[in-house]
């Protein structure tokens, strides 16, 4: 009698499984290269990963170590083989992760994290101003470690390359997200966000002209709102009506004028960016409790502070709440709702930084050439060197090109 279909396959998978199977050789480490650890998000329902396939690829090839733990890009459908194809070691103990000379992490560090974090080591994650603890600091001073925060990384020119491409995707979806929580459905207003025909157009306030608050003006253009944009940078308020090409209502922030903007608008989007410590608080209690019930409050700078002074940290899981009848959505890391597109821009940006420190010979020469990665660094082999954090925490601070000018005599 003929063997059924199904016992043909089990034969040859039983077979197929006792083989040996063929390994990927991995690439020798070229001398100087980067020995670099990316391990799965577990804080902030975060979806993120630091490193896509193709970055991991690119460094590879270049001749740096990845250690990348398992399933770290599974949410935003990354999957290990992707990895391991690319040339990454997936590592199954996370131990094998935090061995690397240098973690990659795209939410801020946890206790655990730095617990495992071994002697002289070296971080890139957001510093997050809100939930940072003195606690946290002092683990990373005891052991010698350097702390480098995207947010405050500067390029060659002067601007914030993490800044502005997570800015441009965070402006881009924010009106998103409004539009979504004007429904009734979240206790909104029950309007359209945009403007049709024979009705007037929904009003939209912008706190702050940089990156954020550009892509926001665009997007809320695009849909037919009615935008103010506030600002106290004159050059960044000439900039975006150059950029727009086009005249819109801009001014400085002046609490008489803002009082009255706020009173009529729909939505107020919080985007001011600060370069190295908390962002300004230019919005009172008082003020929200004047707005409109149902409008909608999104504070984009929630990360380092918040530009509202009625913002709370919010998760995904409770992503909004209200106050004085105001919807308030401040999700630190809003960027996790859209993980694939978000984990690809990072990783072209942190990739560049990672090869360029390659090729000044490592990272020590590269922060000691780099004055924009400097500006990153709060934490420098064991000494606080963010001055915002040392009056906040009451730690003594350093100046950190007076370090390294030091450790170079």
């Amino acid at each position: 009698m003929p063997e059924t279909s199904g016992k043909i396959l089990g034969k040859i998978s039983a077979k197929t499984s006792l083989e040996t199977q063929t390994q990927m050789q991995k690439k020798p480490v070229k001398s100087g290269g980067l020995y670099l650890g990316v391990p799965r998000e577990t804080s902030f329902q975060e979806k993120r990963v630091a490193l896509t396939p193709s970055s991991v690829s690119l460094l590879v090839n270049n001749g740096h170590r990845v250690v990348i733990e398992t399933n770290a890009g599974i949410a935003a459908d990354f999957q290990d083989i992707q990895y391991s194809e690319a040339g990454a070691e997936i590592a199954y103990d996370l131990e094998q992760v935090f061995d690397a000379d240098a973690i990659l992490k795209v939410a801020p560090p946890t206790k655990h994290e730095v617990e495992m974090m071994k002697m002289h080591q070296i971080i890139f994650s957001p510093l997050n101003i809100p939930t940072i603890s003195e606690e946290l600091i002092r683990s990373l001073m005891a052991k010698k470690v350097t702390a480098i925060a995207y947010e405050y990384l500067k390029d060659e020119a002067g601007y914030f390359p993490v800044v502005r491409i997570l800015g441009e995707l965070a402006g881009s979806s924010t009106l998103l997200i409004a539009a979504q929580y004007l429904s009734t459905d979240f206790g909104g207003k029950g309007i359209l966000l945009g403007g049709i025909s024979a009705l007037p157009p929904t009003k939209v306030v912008v706190l702050g002209a940089g990156v954020v608050g550009e892509y926001v003006t665009r997007s809320a253009i695009g849909l037919g709102a009615d935008v103010r944009v506030f600002d106290n940078n004159l050059y960044k308020l000439m900039r975006l009506q150059n950029n727009l090409g086009r005249r819109i209502y801009t001014t400085s922030i002046m609490p008489d004028v803002l009082q009255k903007e706020l009173e009529n608008a729909d939505v107020v989007v919080g985007a001011i960016h600060s370069e190295s410590g908390r962002s300004p608080c230019v919005v009172t209690e008082e003020m929200i409790s004047t707005m409109q019930k149902g409008s909608v409050v999104i504070d984009v700078s929630i990360d380092q502070g918040g530009c509202f002074e009625t913002s709370e940290i919010c998760s995904h899981n409770k992503p909004f709440f209200k106050k004085h009848g105001v919807i308030h959505y401040c999700v630190p890391n809003m960027l996790a709702r859209i993980p694939q597109t978000a984990s690809s821009a990072f990783s072209n940006v942190i990739t560049t930084i990672l090869l360029q420190a390659s090729d000044d010979g490592g990272f020590d020469k590269f922060f000691n050439r780099s004055h924009g990665t400097r500006n990153g660094i709060y934490v420098y082999k064991g000494i606080l060197t963010n001055e915002f954090l040392s009056d906040r925490f009451t730690i003594k601070f350093t100046n950190l090109d007076l370090l390294i000018t030091a450790s170079y005599l």
